[in-house]
């Protein structure tokens, strides 16, 4: 079979693929009748007001209309980076969390039986605090732990607070999302992020990465430029993803051997001495060592493992040569490498390895570093930072390549059982039901002596805690400012959209504040949020009041400028083929092959997951106007090679049961050609199992629950992708 795309597959796609298409070109029908409801009453207030998208990390800048307190119309802004003046279906579908009916509206506790039950904030904080002074007191700092998933003042105030009491404990949701990629990256080149200048590319290889199910917006922008400038766009993914809309070639390739596919590349190149030598000895160290490994990685050893024929392979490595510097291996994200197998740290580092022998770093169309602006030294005592803790965030020495601003958040969730963490918070986390073995992860929390959640509504993490806050949704809270990296840096606001809908619910900065006080430690909560974002924005000389005026300000002093030399922030002072610290952790000082930590053997797949165009993760399956789409198109049915399912007697829509050594469950499945014969594509924002979520109680199965609990060595990342399952159609 044929994996070029032709025009006449371009156009006809998919109907998953076409409808996402759709979505992003405006058609959001859910929006607008979410809208309707409220269109017929005259308007007596009409406002506008910027703000930041909370569907995903990206955080993409907006402008609202609001007419009688409720939201009429959304438009992203064209300065802000990530979404070029678009929002996608997820952003605006999520924007009705405002208004949903399974909102948290009043702090809970979790009684004796079980049950949760309403309690005062007051009777919340006190209880919550008098826990955590007395495991302090009991088993120091280091005994508390918190998971947040990245928002600005989240960011801030989570950190704060712990810091604030002496632990250094503060996890992000990197160890199930991109932390591996980070860290892999930050071993070879300083940093654990780069751009591909897809806009300006000749050719972009992408591992997994999908800039249509992602989504930003403004990468999405850039990849259609590519594609009408005749760029060359090869997708190498065990499924066709919607992204596949816009490449040439599809490479389908077996899952966790992306690895063998950049080693094999490198070989060509290096082997006939088809690379940037001159780039290489310049700006390089430890070539030689890595030069010496690469012989035994033919194209030929590559084929058996990946499953794409030699001839491809090299094929693939000398049309990225010939496109150098203006070509990239684009650096992926969560499903290939983020933090899916045994080897995905070493796959990052070994990418951005091949990338330099493109000599590509700084290059027009090649592999460039956005610049960034920050907010400078505030000098208020007010804002002083607490203390720095006197002991490393733990996990720090179990898997010491992983990033320390991200941590290893399920080694530390692991410590309850081992008596060394007795507390924990979550900041709008599901880390239970997104991670990976979400049984053991309950298990664990819920034998914790404190375990509080905050959010906006009850997740499976929620259920295990013993405490649970309601956060306001992110329309009806100001943030602390966000300053974020592009062409053209910018900063821009998270603002109140909306009055407060739930007079019982508080944003993260009054909790923490609250907590803070009532911990002892409320000398560095002696603020509003607001007089913390009017401090850092003078930094810069801004104003809230002008921030929240304009929503975007950018800063062009500081705009990306091609062909500026680059400052590697590694040991060395330069690229690194050979790392000291990945060979302490126990690998080889250059990149070299590590299977997979499971392969399928006969009647087996590897349970591959990824995200759609609607969804993010657990965040947004509760969500009506996007699991509404899920449920019309059957977007929750898992995918299954149309050959293999033949083999099986499975045929489109049948029912099938699916089983790994940690779970077994049933679902309708999706008969296909558009994914590799050893995979099962299983979306990852489904099979929630919480009845307070309504709306996405029992729809689909959820890809974690198959995943057996392990960490990837050196790096800590869940390896969400080392689970193996076989289907059988029930009844049959």
């Amino acid at each position: 079979m044929s994996h070029d795309i032709t025009r006449r597959r371009f156009i006809q796609g998919g109907t998953g693929v076409a409808a996402a298409a759709t979505l992003l070109g405006g058609g959001f029908l859910g929006f607008d009748a979410w809208r309707q409801a409220y269109a017929d009453a005259p308007a007596k207030e009409v406002k506008q007001v910027h703000s930041l998208c909370n569907s995903c990390s990206s955080k993409c800048g907006f402008t609202a209309t609001v007419e009688d307190g409720k939201v009429m119309t959304m438009i992203g802004d064209p300065e802000h980076p990530y979404c070029d003046g678009t929002l996608c279906a997820r952003g605006y579908g999520y924007a009705s969390i405002a208004y949903s009916e399974d909102r948290l509206t009043n702090p809970l506790k979790r009684t004796e039986t079980g049950a949760f039950e309403a309690i005062s904030w007051d009777d919340a904080i006190k209880e919550i605090s008098e826990k955590i002074t007395q495991i302090i007191d009991e088993d120091g700092p280091q005994a508390l732990v918190l998971i947040q998933d990245p928002r600005p003042s989240g960011s801030y105030y989570t950190k704060r607070f712990m810091n604030a009491l002496g632990s250094a404990n503060v996890y992000t949701h990197g160890v199930s999302c991109n932390m591996s990629k980070v860290s892999g990256m930050t071993q070879a080149i300083g940093v654990g992020d780069f751009v591909s200048d897809v806009a300006n590319a000749k050719m972009v290889m992408f591992l997994g990465r999908s800039y249509a199910d992602g989504i930003r917006p403004g990468s999405l922008h850039d990849l259609q430029a590519a594609r009408k400038k005749g760029a060359r766009i090869v997708m190498v993914d065990p499924r066709y993803n919607a992204s596949c809309l816009y490449a040439d070639e599809w490479v389908p390739i077996k899952p966790g051997t992306d690895l063998a596919l950049v080693l094999a590349m490198a070989n060509v190149l290096v082997g006939r001495g088809t690379y940037n030598q001159e780039y290489v000895a310049n700006n390089t160290v430890g070539f030689e060592d890595w030069a010496a490994r690469l012989p035994e990685y033919t194209p030929e050893w590559a084929a058996e493992i990946t499953g794409i024929p030699a001839e491809t392979i090299t094929r693939l490595a000398e049309e990225m040569w010939e496109a150098a510097p203006a070509s990239s291996i684009e650096q992926g994200w969560r499903a290939a490498f983020g933090c899916s197998h045994k080897n995905s740290g070493e796959t990052a580092r070994a990418l951005c390895l091949f990338n330099t022998l493109l000599g590509c770093w700084g290059a027009e169309g090649g592999a460039i570093f956005y610049p960034s602006a920050s907010a400078g030294k505030l000098t208020d005592p007010r804002f002083a930072a607490p203390p720095a803790p006197k002991e490393k965030i733990l996990g720090s020495a179990e898997y010491p390549l992983a990033a320390a601003s991200m941590g290893v958040s399920t080694f530390a969730l692991q410590q309850i059982a081992e008596g060394k963490v007795k507390g924990v918070i979550f900041y709008q986390s599901n880390c239970v039901g997104g991670y990976s073995n979400p049984k053991q992860l309950d298990e664990w929390v819920r034998q914790a002596e404190l375990s509080v959640a905050i959010d906006v509504q009850m997740t499976e993490t929620c259920k295990a805690c013993q405490y649970v806050l309601p956060d306001t949704s992110y329309l009806e809270r100001l943030e602390v400012p966000e300053f974020v990296g592009g062409r053209v840096p910018v900063v821009a606001l998270r603002d109140r959209v909306l009055d407060k809908i739930h007079p019982e619910t508080k944003p993260v900065d009054e909790i923490f504040a609250e907590l803070g006080r009532a911990c002892g430690v409320g000398q560095y909560f002696d603020f509003t949020v607001d007089e913390l974002a009017d401090a850092q924005l003078a930094t810069v000389g801004l104003s809230l009041e002008q921030l929240q005026e304009e929503g975007i300000v950018a800063f062009p002093e500081k705009a990306y400028k091609p062909g500026k030399e680059i400052t590697w922030k590694t040991p060395s002072g330069k690229i690194q083929f050979t790392s000291e610290a990945c060979a302490k952790a126990g690998f080889t000082p250059s990149p070299t092959w590590i299977e997979p930590l499971v392969m399928p053997e006969e009647g087996q797949f590897r349970l591959v997951g990824g995200k759609q165009t609607i969804h993010t993760h657990t965040q947004t399956a509760n969500i009506k106007p996007l699991i509404s789409i899920s449920k019309k198109y059957g977007l929750e049915r898992p995918w299954i090679n149309a050959d293999v399912a033949a083999t099986l007697g499975i045929e489109d829509g049948d029912e099938v049961e699916i089983s790994s050594d940690a779970f077994t469950g049933r679902t309708k499945i999706k008969v296909t050609e558009r994914i590799e014969p050893t995979s099962l594509y299983l979306p990852s924002h489904y099979g929630r199992m919480i009845p307070e979520q309504q709306l996405s109680y029992g729809v689909g199965l959820s890809q974690m629950d198959f995943v057996p609990f392990h960490l990837e060595p050196g790096y800590g990342g869940t390896m969400a992708q080392e689970t193996v399952v076989t289907v059988k159609k029930v009844g049959a």
